[in-house]
């Protein structure tokens, strides 16, 4: 965990690998400029995926990596397509917005591991909140597995 105002640029590679440790195959990682390092970049391209993170406006292209220069001449000279890509991330976003909406931005539990849960929880709850609006706008009826017997 951090705290409200440290920065996220440090956390990107330990959640990189947690997600490939938990057998997830990733093709793109979209970031938000807060993110953007060689080190950053390197450790996708490490896991076999594309790193759209945008560049700052004093970012250089001769900063000395192979995949440093090539991301900032596709950030600087493909932008659309960059941009599409990167903004599938907007998706997420969303999702992070209406749970804060929804449930409240801040975590109450003292505990690392109950902030975990309380996080989880309200994750839950919103996926929850969405196939019963999804039941009665849509006209869907969801199918629910049985528990084996």
């Amino acid at each position: 965990m951090s705290g409200a105002t440290a920065n996220d640029s440090p956390f990107f590679k330990p959640l990189l690998q947690q997600t490939a440790k938990a057998g997830f195959t990733m093709k793109e990682v979209s970031a938000d400029k807060g993110y953007i390092s060689m080190k950053n970049l390197q450790a996708t391209v490490d896991h076999g995926a594309v790193p759209f993170i945008p560049f700052k406006s004093n970012a250089h292209a001769d900063r000395g990596t192979d995949v440093w220069s090539k991301m900032f001449f596709f950030y600087h000279y493909k932008r659309e397509e960059f941009l599409a890509h990167y903004h599938k991330r907007s998706n997420v976003e969303s999702v992070f917005q209406m749970i804060k909406s929804k449930f409240g931005e801040k975590l109450r539990s003292k505990t690392e591991t109950a902030q975990v849960n309380e996080a989880l929880t309200k994750v839950l709850a919103h996926n929850l909140c969405v196939v019963i609006q999804s039941m009665y706008e849509l006209n869907i009826t969801p199918e629910f597995m049985s528990e084996a017997a």
